[in-house]
């Protein structure tokens, strides 16, 4: 077989991340460095003063990340009018709302300047006030006013400084929407051709064993409940069975003896935290493309253990595989059909846990195929609700 990586690389990413943060260290680090002088302290003081100039920053761009007046955009006012020194700050939005810190010696002349930079996109200024725009992604997407005596560059790299805060906070935003959609995507991915076949096997049992009617149709409801389920971003690796082993009992209620399944989970993995649908679409492209296909049959082996600090799940089926440029295509997106539940499992993967993260395939025409999936035992700030 041939291994396929969404982003082939000839080492392994995790490899150059942590040879990468060694080297980063051992910069820090110099020799050459000794034990602070009397002669040092000066600049120590500097660079004092630096890091705490930098730790506000990144505060301002912290408060702003729910809009230039959003709820904590109070906070990002203050914060500005202590770099800048500033007699009083205001931030406002395209609407003419405005959010200050400090005392403004007049109001209606800050609106006056607020409203003529909304209307000009063009600097504006009276006496010991400036007004500024401030844009996001070339973007118009507000004003900064300063009172007092700030230095125009001061002011002007102030409202750069808020504009690019904006634009980091839309660009999260992007991402958190588009992870969403993808999971949207992969729920939407529940095939109506299964689901029909499904309660039609149900309906065949109800009369010659209604007993497995009932298990089967327990099996159904957990497999949607859990296809369909809204709460929460991430579940376990347990949880995440329970569903395949769902949808494994309706696929053989379906496919009788043409589908065989071998699952190995150790347990040890079992209260792993990991996104939703992350291993179910992986089994269910298992049975479509290696079993399901008219006139085919297999068997399909779902394997999970603990690699140190990190599990690694397998699945793998004895299909009929497919050329490796073919699933370089599928996991980078290029695929012109198919491969939809794939592309959104490493994606989100490769988002959650990092680029070393997300989906192998190894598969050769006539060969099968095994999808690899290695994640870590635990990530800070990926919980289960």
């Amino acid at each position: 077989m041939v291994a396929v990586d969404a982003d082939p690389a000839p080492e392994d990413s995790r490899s150059r991340w942590r040879f990468g943060r060694r080297g980063a260290d051992a910069a820090g680090a110099s020799p050459a460095e000794g034990p602070a002088t009397g002669a040092a302290k000066p600049a120590q003081r500097r660079r004092g003063g630096q890091m705490g100039t930098l730790a506000e920053g990144r505060r301002i761009a912290a408060s702003l990340r729910g809009g230039i007046t959003g709820p904590e955009s109070g906070t990002a006012a203050r914060g500005l009018r202590r770099l800048l020194d500033a007699e009083a700050v205001a931030l406002g939005d395209l609407h003419g709302e405005l959010v200050w810190a400090g005392r403004l010696a007049d109001h209606d002349a800050v609106e006056r300047l607020a409203e003529e930079v909304l209307r000009t996109d063009a600097r504006a200024s009276a006496a010991g006030c400036v007004a500024l725009p401030v844009h996001a992604r070339d973007e118009l997407a507000g004003v900064l006013v300063v009172t007092g005596p700030v230095p125009q560059a001061a002011g002007k790299e102030a409202a750069l400084w808020v504009g690019e805060a904006l634009e980091r906070a839309r660009l999260e935003e992007s991402a958190t929407a588009a992870e969403q959609a993808e999971l949207r995507a992969l729920r939407a991915e529940i095939s109506p051709h299964f689901v029909y076949n499904s309660l039609s096997a149900i309906a065949s049992f109800v009369g010659s064993d209604p007993e497995r009617a009932r298990d089967l149709m327990l099996d159904f409801a957990e497999y949607t409940r859990h296809s369909l389920a809204r709460h929460g971003d991430y579940t376990t690796v347990e949880g995440e069975f329970r569903a395949i082993e769902a949808y494994l009992a309706l696929a053989r209620a379906v496919l009788g003896e043409r589908l065989r399944v071998q699952v190995r989970i150790a347990p040890e993995i079992l209260p792993v935290a990991l996104p939703y649908l992350a291993l179910q679409p992986l089994v269910e492209n298992a049975v479509r493309h290696g079993v399901e296909l008219p006139g085919g049959s297999g068997l399909v082996q779902v394997s999970g253990e603990a690699d140190g600090t990190e599990c690694v799940i397998a699945v793998e089926d004895d299909g009929p595989g497919m050329d490796p440029e073919y699933a370089a295509a599928v996991l980078a997106g290029r695929a012109s059909r198919g491969g939809l539940g794939l592309v959104n499992v490493d994606r989100r993967l490769r988002t959650v846990f990092g680029a070393g993260y997300g989906l192998v395939i190894e598969t050769a025409e006539g060969a099968g195929t095994r999808v690899l999936l290695r994640l870590p035992r635990f990530q800070p700030g990926v919980v289960v609700a």
